[in-house]
């Protein structure tokens, strides 16, 4: 592996298919203004590097991000790109990950409009995001202690777990399939419509029109906060430790609840049952 220190760089393609390359402490910025630093390259270390400028590392097999930052600049910064691992590093720039896969984020702070669409595998540990239509139609995920603050995340994702995150976010996991959710707080509008095959375990859901129109919907021992119209045009299964401000119409299956304070069933199509007491 070829160690370069220190250098800074600003032309066009800079690295261009490198292979084996550790960069410590290297800038990609400069008047060049150039773009696509380190395509089509394998095997890169990135240390405590720089990155202002636009698609360093589009179709990279093998890439390690360590403590790096990548600026608001730093515009669609991994696309195409396999075998990722980053760590320490702030991802400040639009559509940082783009049909990627096998990519492993730790400790990382994103900024990031459009992240993560279309990702094959990604694993995620002790990070904190901000974004719009985060992780748009991916899958294989597996999420933990992932704090996200954002509208439209999750949607379309197939094959996930997500356990002890906190996602403030408005229509969460719309159109999701196979999907699991532990120990997690789920705070927004409208979580969750259309789902199949999602099940909730020890959450807390907070927000107005939970969990509609899903079909194989599981919920063991959830809490519901402020949740009113809830599971309308649902096949449910849940068990639930809280009162509920209101459920609808739920199609089919079972709701075991403490208390609800109005029940609709005003559609004779609703077959669901809603069993009230401890």
């Amino acid at each position: 592996m070829t160690t370069i220190c220190g250098k800074r760089y600003d032309e066009e393609r800079a690295l261009y298919g490198s292979c084996g390359l550790l960069l410590r402490g290297c800038r990609f910025e400069g008047p060049a203004d150039g773009e696509s630093a380190l395509k089509e390259s394998r095997d890169i270390t990135a240390q405590e590097c720089f990155f202002d400028l636009r698609y360093p590392c589009w179709h990279v097999d093998g890439l390690r991000l360590e403590n790096c930052e990548l600026t608001p600049n730093c515009r669609a910064a991994m696309w195409y790109t396999r075998h990722a691992e980053v760590t320490g590093t702030r991802l400040y720039g639009i559509k940082a990950f783009r049909e990627c896969g096998d990519v492993t984020l730790s400790r990382c702070d994103i900024k990031s409009p459009e992240f993560g669409w279309f990702i094959d595998g990604m694993r995620m540990r002790d990070c904190t995001a901000e974004s719009e239509y985060f992780m748009l139609r991916s899958s294989g995920l597996d999420f933990h202690r992932v704090t996200l603050h954002g509208k439209y995340s999750f949607q379309y994702v197939e094959n996930a777990v997500l356990e002890h995150c906190e996602l403030h976010t408005k229509d969460a996991l719309w159109h999701s399939r196979n999907v699991t959710v532990r120990d997690t707080l789920l705070s927004g509008e409208y979580l969750a419509w259309f789902a199949e095959n999602l099940t909730l375990e020890h959450c807390t859901i907070v927000g107005t029109q939970p969990l509609c129109y899903c079909r194989n919907l599981v919920l063991r021992d959830c809490e519901m906060i402020d949740t009113d119209l809830a599971f309308e045009k649902s096949d449910v299964q849940a068990t639930l430790t809280t009162r509920v401000l209101s459920i609808k119409n739920p199609a089919s299956g079972s709701i075991h609840v403490p208390g609800v304070d109005t029940l609709i069933m005003d559609d004779p199509a609703a077959k669901g049952r809603v069993i009230c007491g401890d």
